[in-house]
């Protein structure tokens, strides 16, 4: 290159280089992995939101169920995902608080894969006996439960479900030693009870409204802070005398750790406005869902580890483990 060269290059030499503008987010569909199968509860609580977020956002929100290892695999999937805001995960309190009290070596780690974005609202538990059982109140229950040990059974969806630790944690919270009967889902566990072979059952309350509404079976308390609208007339535990059994299986918004705080905030904001909507609301009470404590969005993280503190003696009295 000769000097007239030179100097004709030199304003282009000393120019900035152009950065390339990021385009906005989001500008194609997002990902939401589910680790449980189809049809379940966090299918019930993610599709109404992800439709609003369609609607809102402009693009697709597309959901990837991923079962498997009691939510593990589809859990440690989302953690080793790019933190683009274009995979999302959507999980329960079993992989983030009780799947650490249950696996060594689980493929993700609560503390450190990812960035929470909303807690969401949560399935209650319900303890709940035949329509004709003599136990009419939590107080007969935990007084016949008291009477014998394993004089009361329960039945639940299986080992280290959160209505099997449910209901450990009333028979800790009382003195008493309850008989758990381990189902392979709420149907066998309903049934077991309405045939009488089962004193009672702790299970999602979303499952038996049904037979709980048509007399069959009756509901004494629910695991939430507060009562569950569709089941108006059923207390909570607390309500009952029993503080601290208070147990919800509450859902998480999450993306693997480092997504951009712009994403993140955006996220939050949307998520809260539309489960106050209340044709929103109206749905998720519909399938027993209840609100949440109202946590920001940086004190989730904080909020997932005291979970999973406050349940790991539960799941050690259990026994449950993977």
């Amino acid at each position: 290159m000769n000097r007239r060269q030179l100097l004709a290059a030199a304003p282009l030499l000393a120019a900035p280089a152009i950065v390339q503008a990021q385009p906005a987010w989001p500008s194609r569909s997002v990902r939401v992995i589910i680790p449980f199968t189809p049809g379940g509860a966090s299918d019930l609580m993610m599709r109404p939101v992800a439709e609003r977020l369609e609607r809102l956002l402009g693009h697709s929100f597309v959901i990837d169920n991923r079962a498997g290892g009691g939510g593990a695999v589809g859990v440690g999937a989302a953690a080793n995902e790019r933190p683009d805001g274009y995979t999302l995960l959507l999980t329960t309190a079993g992989p983030l608080a009780l799947l650490p009290s249950m696996m060594a070596n689980l493929p993700y780690d609560p503390a450190r894969s990812f960035t929470y974005i909303s807690l969401m609202g949560g399935a209650p538990i319900v303890c709940a006996v035949a329509g004709n059982s003599p136990l009419q109140t939590m107080a007969d229950y935990a007084a016949a439960a008291k009477r014998a040990p394993e004089a009361v059974s329960f039945g639940s969806s299986g080992i280290g479900s959160m209505g099997h630790l449910t209901g450990v944690l009333f028979g800790m919270e009382t003195g008493s030693q309850l008989l758990h009967a381990p189902f392979r889902g709420a149907p066998e566990a309903q049934t077991a009870v309405l045939s009488g072979t089962t004193t009672s059952l702790w299970d999602t309350a979303a499952a038996n409204v049904g037979a709980i509404r048509s007399g069959g079976m009756r509901g004494l308390c629910v695991s939430s802070a507060q009562r569950a609208a569709i089941l108006p007339d059923v207390p909570t535990a607390r309500e009952a005398g029993f503080g601290n059994v208070v147990s919800l299986n509450w859902f998480m918004l999450a993306a693997p750790a480092g997504l951009p705080q712009s994403i993140t905030e955006r996220l939050a904001d949307a998520v809260r406005g539309i489960l106050a909507e209340p044709a929103i609301r109206e749905r998720l009470d519909a399938v027993a869902f209840v609100t949440t404590d109202d946590v920001p969005q940086p004190g989730l993280a904080a909020w997932v580890q005291a979970e999973q503190t406050r349940w790991a003696p539960v799941v050690r009295a259990s026994g449950a483990s993977m």
